[in-house]
């Protein structure tokens, strides 16, 4: 039975955490666990991974003051060497790598991403991808929109994503949307 460690972390948005295990010796991020105004980081993290113990190292430290300062607004490139992707399927695979190469500062689209991938009639199955994506800040999910400029979804809550978003230097209007141009 693989074990489950919890790593918890705090942010101007609330307490956050890494939901971790060891791969060939090394710590694997299996999920990060954004702030909830709902549930507290114990409760989230208990319905996803009930044996979770609360424990780290110094990688997962390291991991979890970056996650930290990128929530509080610094700019902070993630790799992808911590995570461990072997629970994610191959469409969701191809989504999340995909989406991981829009860079800091811009936006796509759910139907730019279907094209990218060439299943241009994909929009709804990238955005659901998108949803399930268990590494959110790693993998910046937070920079697709809807094709309106409209935020569309987001695990963390509207108000996080629109937080992270404002950090990179996107802009909105009065009515909550920001430009469609230059779309990644």
């Amino acid at each position: 039975m693989t074990e489950y460690y919890c790593t918890a972390f705090g942010s101007q948005f609330g307490e956050a955490a890494l939901v971790w295990t060891e791969r060939h010796g090394r710590p694997k991020v299996v999920r990060v666990v954004l702030p909830d105004p709902v549930l507290t980081i114990a409760k989230a993290v208990s319905r996803l991974f009930p044996t979770a113990r609360t424990a780290s190292c110094a990688a997962i430290d390291r991991l979890s003051r970056r996650i930290g300062r990128f929530l509080n607004g610094r700019p902070i490139d993630f790799k992808i060497d911590c995570i461990d992707m072997t629970q994610l399927h191959e469409f969701q695979k191809r989504v999340i790598l995909l989406e991981r190469r829009i860079p800091r500062g811009r936006t796509s689209t759910y139907g730019r991403i279907a094209r990218r991938l060439g299943i241009p009639k994909a929009p709804r199955a990238v955005g659901q991808a998108l949803a399930r994506n268990p590494f959110p800040i790693i993998i910046p999910c937070h920079r697709v929109i809807r094709s309106d400029g409209s935020l569309g979804g987001y695990r963390g809550g509207m108000k996080l994503k629109r937080a992270l978003l404002e950090f990179e230097g996107i802009r909105f209007d009065a009515s909550g949307k920001t430009s469609i141009d230059g779309l990644w």
